[in-house]
């Protein structure tokens, strides 16, 4: 346990995050619905990550990694494994910095992703969509390029960054009872457990996954980590399984987690659409799924619900017939 500790962020590395980035991304504003406030019978309070640069709240994380580093390490460039978020993200901050960005993203991935890549500079190299394959891949990649790696969680940097996103929250919503984000490999759930166990404790914090890619459920209701290698979920951002660093914050401080079909899913980002007109992906609609899924969990109680992206492949959207 000692090595992890010392690996594991802190709530001061939150706060050096959010100064160390704050040029490079935007204070993302935080919307109310009156008809899902009627819903559901909660005050929803939604956290618009898809407005933030590079359309995901991960540039925040990937932003905190590149902008830390030292002028010898930056120059090496950077690289990692993404389903596409991380991926596109990292390419920005690598991008914003001058350096290179290499990326190992699963030949799936959505088109529009990977055209961000692209667009930002990063360099694709495509993997099969299993966990196995990713890793192998991005081990060849590493090798030939020396880069350092930004994992898309499991990276101290890069929850400290994710970490940012709930204390803005904190400062723009007022008595929070619950905060709701999705969860794959764990860096967003991470990063609000980080800040909110230290800002706001009595916060309770909620993690919302498919079910057809359920293993952080599983993980927590066993109590230790399970790890699916290539699950199959719309929700294509949260494919991974948790890691240490991510699994050290779950197990920690993580009320529940809760799950959705596709089918809710698909029905919660297509309301989302017509009901706020906010552009959102399938893995972002996973929490409004998961509150009109239980209803009776947040009944009442003012609820934080963090819409993570909206890097939306627009000619392949889920209720389009095929």
């Amino acid at each position: 346990m000692k090595d992890l500790a010392q690996a594991l962020p802190t709530y001061e590395d939150v706060i050096a995050a959010h100064a160390r980035i704050a040029p490079h991304i935007h204070r993302t504003p935080v919307l109310t619905s009156e008809y899902f406030n009627e819903l559901t019978g909660a005050e929803l309070f939604f956290k618009c990550e898809n407005f933030q640069k590079a359309g995901a709240f991960k540039v925040r994380g990937a932003c905190n990694a590149v902008f830390g580093l030292s002028d010898e390490m930056a120059e090496r460039g950077v690289a990692t494994h993404s389903s596409g978020n991380h991926a596109l993200s990292l390419s920005y901050a690598a991008g914003r910095r001058g350096i290179p960005c290499n990326v190992v993203m699963p030949r799936t991935a959505p088109e529009a992703k990977k055209a961000a890549v692209r667009g930002y500079g990063g360099i694709i190299t495509e993997c099969e969509p299993s966990t196995t394959s990713r890793e192998a891949v991005f081990a060849e990649v590493q090798e030939a390029t020396g880069a350092e790696f930004v994992h898309p969680y499991n990276d101290p940097r890069v929850i400290a960054g994710q970490g940012t996103c709930s204390r803005e929250m904190m400062e723009q919503v007022d008595g929070l009872d619950a905060v709701i984000a999705p969860i794959g490999g764990g860096g967003m759930i991470s990063g609000c457990c980080l800040t909110l166990s230290n800002i706001a404790p009595e916060v309770e914090i909620y993690a919302a996954e498919p079910e057809q890619a359920d293993d952080a459920y599983r993980s927590f209701k066993a109590g230790h980590i399970i790890a699916d290698d290539a699950p199959v979920t719309i929700a294509d951002g949260l494919k991974v399984p948790l890691k240490e660093n991510t699994w050290h914050f779950v197990s920690s401080h993580v009320t529940d987690i809760l799950t959705a079909s596709e089918q809710e899913i698909i029905d919660a980002m297509k309301l989302t659409w017509q009901r706020m007109k906010l552009v959102m992906e399938p893995s972002c609609a996973v929490p409004l799924a998961t509150i009109l899924r239980n209803p009776e969990v947040f009944r009442g109680k003012r609820v934080g619900v963090v819409v993570t992206g909206g890097n939306v492949d627009l000619a392949k959207l889920p209720w389009m017939a095929d």
